[in-house]
């Protein structure tokens, strides 16, 4: 059974957002109010919600959006502080379900178009959709999360919360082995933690865990100094891969280790099979998978290509059955018109994307916070989502996206005002065209974003020229070296704002890595908000302190937030079970995925 809307429901859905656009616009010129801003993503990202590139993307960031981020039962969090066993007998029955039509359907080869450059296939130290989308066919987790942010076994076949909340135990299926045959144990499990808390960009993620105990080769039992509300969350598929201890536990560098990409052996359903950097990842079927059944296809084989339109004209011939880096909005618009491929905003909803333009603070023009404000004010978020990207992303005034409950719509929005971003300037030094400033920007795909911001501020008289990385890895780079004034960037909330928003302000997680902290931004009192607000299990107090956070950081001005994008798949009809039904998109196990062919 199909698990995306209808192929008419996602044409009307595209037109319907254009639409809602319209309207929303007419509403903001009739009420003139300071939420502007916010107005359509409150109502209409929970809608969209879908398609990623950026941050943890490494590209694509025009196309991706941060749906319906999280609910009430998400921002609770109250199942993870009563202690019960979380996975009851209907997991248990769902887990156990037929597969690949019930048998009918196994075999074939799926083939991924991807825009998206992985440095390597080991997710415990790289963050990023590059990475995440092979890394998850390669290596299993602990747990799963369906599409309305529950918890599921997959490595984990249940699991407890202690009563404090300062404990967490897993109990593991007991016939899971490595692609090398060697059994999957809880010392694995604490590895792999270990190697994520030490190595990962995401440094609050597993920041609270103070050890983690063996008791037997089954259970692991993960100790917090802290109570943490996003501690399942972390646990989800590109965020904790359980890797080989008996394989990385050799005293090498775990970033640079040889087997991240060559040789590699993982826990997941397929297995590494071919990898040619920057142009193929071939993974096969990896027969002695713990789900019984599974997985259904032979192989899945992600062709990577920097253009985003020899992917459309792709999947559009049926040579490519599942994509979601399709690059502009016009080639979304164009998808949504064939009747011969299906377009979908369902899936990834936990990602809440956000484009943003970052400052370098420790250049000298921009350490300036009126440089970095007076900028802000020649930007009009409104006419980059709504012209631009013809409606297909919002406009959003802070790092944690719209659809977020933790979302505070009420800080400075900057809204367009030449006149204040001149007096600025000149009080900063700078007159008429003598400020002159760099941008970059993660290519392909946001050179759109960063000729707007060129032309953008010529208005407010500062000159910027374009700096142009020819890859992905090298932008990545130089960004995380320092090595740039401006840089246009996509980043993702992960779910929770202790996984994904955290990095970006902390002081202490400047440390070279992209996707941490790479503006040099550093505020003592954003650092005590965020360390109180990530071990908070009361919603209410969360909301205030997130609230609180937002609104010191649109004053500081270390990052311009430009808006969220909708997160769009397309895939082949040929393709059942495709990554729809859950919270990560293809960021989750397609062991599931079968070929009507």
């Amino acid at each position: 059974m199909r698990t995306s809307t209808t192929r008419g429901e996602q044409r009307r859905f595209g037109r319907l957002l254009i639409a809602l656009l319209a309207v929303f616009a007419l509403i903001a010129a009739s009420c003139a109010s300071d939420d502007d801003d916010d107005a359509a993503p409150a109502t209409t990202a929970a809608a969209a919600a879908g398609t990623d590139a950026g941050d943890d993307m490494a590209d694509d960031g025009d196309m991706a959006d941060g749906d319906d981020m999280a609910d009430d039962d998400m921002a609770d969090d109250g199942d993870m502080a009563d202690g019960d066993d979380m996975a009851d007998d209907d997991m248990a029955d769902d887990m156990a379900m037929d597969y690949c039509n019930g048998g009918a359907n196994v075999g074939g080869t799926l083939i991924i178009g991807s825009t998206q450059v992985p440095r390597h296939l080991n997710g415990t130290v790289q963050s990023g959709y590059a990475t995440a989308v092979p890394g998850t066919q390669l290596n299993a987790s602990p747990l799963l999360y369906d599409d309305e942010y529950n918890p599921m076994p997959y490595l984990a076949e249940s699991w407890d919360v202690a009563d404090d909340g300062l404990s967490v135990t897993l109990h593991l299926v007991e016939d899971a082995v490595f692609h090398d045959g060697m059994p999957i144990t809880s010392a694995d499990v604490a590895f792999s933690i270990q190697t994520v808390q030490a190595n990962h960009p995401f440094k609050p993620m597993y920041a609270p865990v103070t050890s983690v105990d063996t008791p037997d080769e089954h259970t692991a039992v993960i100790n917090l100094s802290q109570p943490h509300p996003a501690i399942l969350l972390a646990m989800s598929p590109g965020l904790l891969p359980i890797i080989p201890k008996h394989i990385f536990d050799d005293g090498q560098d775990m970033k640079s280790h040889p087997r991240n990409s060559e040789d590699f052996v993982g826990s997941g359903p397929f297995r590494l099979a071919e990898y040619e950097p920057g142009t193929i990842i071939r993974m096969e079927r990896f027969d002695d998978f713990f789900i019984e059944g599974t997985p259904c296809l032979d192989e899945i084989v992600m062709e990577i290509t920097p253009d985003s339109t020899a992917i459309v004209l792709s999947l559009e011939n049926g040579t490519t059955h599942l994509s979601s880096t399709l690059g502009p909005a016009a080639n979304v618009l164009r998808l949504m018109d064939n009747p011969d491929v299906e377009v979908t905003a369902q899936g990834h909803e936990a990602i809440g994307q956000i484009n943003w333009l970052e400052f370098n603070l420790n250049d000298p023009a921009l350490s300036d916070v009126r440089v970095r404000q007076a900028i802000g004010y020649a930007i009009d978020r409104d006419f980059l989502s709504g012209v631009i990207e013809q409606g297909l992303t919002f406009p959003v005034p802070t790092g944690i996206a719209a659809a977020s409950p933790f979302h505070n719509a009420d800080v400075n929005h900057y809204d367009k005002d030449i006149d204040r971003a001149k007096q600025l300037l000149a009080e900063a030094g700078y007159g008429e065209g003598e400020l002159e400033l760099t941008i970059d920007y993660i290519p392909p795909a946001f050179v759109v974003h960063a000729e707007y911001v060129v032309q953008a501020l010529q208005e407010a008289g500062i000159n910027v020229e374009l700096s142009v990385s020819p890859d992905f890895p090298t932008w990545a780079q130089r960004v995380a070296g320092g090595d740039y004034q401006m840089t246009i960037n996509q980043v993702w909330n992960w779910g929770d704002p202790v996984i994904g928003v955290h990095r970006t302000y902390l002081c202490d997680n400047r440390v070279g890595v992209i996707w941490t902290n790479n503006t040099g931004y550093c505020n003592p009192e954003v650092d005590a908000l965020l360390a109180a607000a990530g071990q908070e299990l009361d919603a209410g107090e969360r909301t205030r302190l997130y609230a609180e956070f937002q609104e010191i950081v649109a004053e500081d001005v270390p990052i311009y937030f430009l808006n969220t994008p909708s997160f769009w798949q397309a895939f082949n009809p040929a393709v059942m079970n495709p990554p729809t039904n859950n919270i990560w998109g293809q960021m989750s196990p397609m062991h599931q995925v079968w070929l009507d062919q």
